[in-house]
């Protein structure tokens, strides 16, 4: 059963944002991990890089597949989780525990684009 957690925004490309104060965590869904298998490597983008809405900011790779990393929410880049530099595979143990990036927010409007649990939950059983 894939887990969608109640509170957070999620993107059409399965990425999750937790916002807390102004400040947002990034990382990829308990689905989008399912689909992958099992994750060998993280791209991670560095400490101060803009991210954009829309815009790739690095990538998961599995055994399976590459998958980009696109950025839900524009802002700066002020913490990436570097757990999963030597531990890709924390993201299938618990891909909501281990976020990959920690954003400050530019514009939090940007979250009125992103779907709500619900939402997120038919997408994936569509």
């Amino acid at each position: 059963m894939t887990k969608v957690l109640d509170g957070l925004f999620y993107s059409k490309s399965h990425e999750f944002v937790k916002v807390e104060g102004d400040e947002a965590y990034i990382g990829i869904t308990d689905y989008a991990q399912h689909e992958l298998g099992n994750i060998v490597y993280v791209d991670l983008p560095e400490v101060d890089d803009e991210v954009s809405a829309g815009e790739d900011f690095g990538a998961v790779e599995s055994v399976k597949a590459a998958s980009d990393l696109t950025s839900p929410v524009s802002g700066t880049v002020v913490e990436v989780n570097e757990n999963l530099e030597d531990q890709p595979e924390l993201i299938n143990k618990d891909a909501f525990g281990n976020w990959i990036v920690k954003v400050k927010l530019a514009d939090k409007s940007e979250l009125d684009n992103l779907m709500n649990a619900e939402d997120y939950k038919k997408m994936i059983e569509a």
